[in-house]
């Protein structure tokens, strides 16, 4: 009984590597969190990093609001896809300093998109530097 339990594992171990690799990075933006990123369509400040980068791709899209840095990404022009990111980032392990950083403004981020074909699985947000 007890080899059996030992190979179960080993083909589990053995096959985690392969199903975190099917997931590739599938997209990826440089924009630069300004002031108008920081406030909603209200006018209200955002208190969270991924409200803010959230508004941010909102901004780029739908109110043309740009700033110099700001990159095109082939996702959030869909509000559905800004929904998705904001809640992907809400769970994210994104570094208690990138998360500081991207609510203080002012600041660069480099975002990465992974999934799997146009479904996104998750992101990783970079402050360069």
């Amino acid at each position: 009984m007890r080899p059996v339990k030992s190979l179960a594992l080993a083909l589990m171990l053995a096959m985690a590597p392969m199903a975190a690799g099917a997931q590739s990075l599938i997209a990826s933006y440089a924009a630069f969190i300004g002031e108008d990123d920081l406030f909603n369509s209200s006018g209200t400040r955002l208190g969270e990093f991924w409200q803010i980068l959230r508004q941010d791709r909102a901004n780029y899209h739908r109110f043309g609001l740009r700033q110099r840095g700001d990159q095109g990404d082939p996702f959030f022009a869909d509000a559905n896809n800004r929904a998705t990111l904001e809640q992907l980032l809400r769970n994210s392990d994104t570094h208690p300093s990138t998360r500081r950083l991207i609510i203080s403004g002012n600041v660069p981020v480099y975002v990465e998109i992974f999934g799997y074909g146009n479904r996104m699985t998750a992101v990783r947000v970079q402050v360069p530097g």
